[in-house]
């Protein structure tokens, strides 16, 4: 191997993953130097990024943020970094172990039924948000939220989930024991729908409450209509301090084209809710399979492990280990 040319170990690598990129830069100064060519790197990130780069550098006030040293720092700053595109209605971001898009569709790009009533919603701003603006649920007995993305803009051959990203306030009322009906779909197919709970207290209580034993017909009544805890029904706590849930998932196969549409409903039980804020809703690639403590891990040795890079510019295997 020590007699192939740099270019041409670089343009193996480069068919590889970038987990393996940075195992691979340990083996020696020329697979280093390969590995983190930006020959290499260039492969890892979408082929439209310069588009979307520059689709950024116009929805913002700055773009000297914008700017990178190598394909590399690129890389991991769209990992790290959200970019606000489409005028700042949306963020976009590359996830890490993989490199698929990742987009977050903002409060104010979704068809919210009576957002613009200040009785029903209020627009406001929040500094933990990635977006300008977020939508605050005042109270409502209809709650329909809906939006669409093109298939298209996400990485094909790739299983996507997507998640509503929320927080209660303070006062937060009506959800407690209100199924909220989610669905996920192309226009024009059948689409995927379930039913899940929006109240992440109530799903605490949940791990730990067991009914109360009154006589055997109304205990099997009530065990049969509380969900499981690991049956994705409550919503989880983000790194951000934001909750989400999940609304469902779908395959963007190769050749792929419509539009995805994703809802959450409730207009069934009219019953009155409020005191909810949408941040938005985010699409990305479902880690399958995985458990949901060695992604949370990955992601925050990852994290460290770039830091680290940063200040001492060397990659070890840790940054991709699981």
């Amino acid at each position: 191997m020590g007699l192939l040319p740099e270019g041409c170990i670089a343009n193996v690598i480069s068919f590889t993953t970038p987990r393996d990129a940075c195992r691979l830069s340990s083996v020696s100064t020329v697979f280093k130097s390969a590995a983190e060519s930006d020959a290499v790197w260039e492969r890892f990130l979408p082929p439209d990024y310069p588009s979307l780069l520059s689709d950024a550098a116009s929805s913002s006030s700055s773009s000297s943020s914008l700017h990178f040293s190598s394909k590399k720092e690129l890389y991991f700053s769209l990992c790290h970094n959200p970019i606000l595109i489409d005028e700042g209605k949306k963020s976009f971001s590359l996830d890490k172990q993989s490199g698929k898009k990742c987009y977050m569709i903002s409060a104010r790009d979704l068809l919210i039924v009576w957002g613009d009533t200040p009785t029903y919603w209020r627009w406001t701003s929040v500094p933990e948000a990635r977006f300008p603006e977020v939508a605050e649920l005042i109270c409502v007995c209809w709650l329909e939220i809906r939006c669409k993305i093109n298939t298209r803009s996400l990485s094909p051959r790739t299983l996507y989930a997507a998640y509503l990203v929320y927080k209660p306030t303070a006062g937060s009322y009506g959800f407690e024991y209100q199924p909220i009906d989610v669905s996920v779909g192309v226009v024009g197919s059948e689409s995927q729908t379930r039913t899940v709970y929006l109240d992440a207290e109530r799903g605490q209580r949940q791990r730990y409450h067991y009914p109360r034993r009154i006589g055997l017909f109304n205990r099997s009544r009530r065990q049969a209509s509380m969900p499981k805890e690991n049956d994705g029904c409550y919503p989880k706590e983000r790194d951000d301090e934001w909750l989400e849930i999940e609304l469902g998932d779908f395959f963007n196969k190769e050749d792929e084209d419509g539009e995805l549409e994703m809802s959450v409903l409730e207009v069934a039980a009219g019953d009155w809710k409020g005191g909810l804020i949408i941040q938005g809703i985010e699409i990305r690639p479902k880690q399958d399979g995985i458990p949901e403590e060695a992604i949370l891990y990955a992601e925050h040795l990852i994290d460290e492990s770039w830091m680290s890079e940063q200040q001492s510019n060397e990659v070890d295997d840790s940054e991709f280990n699981l």
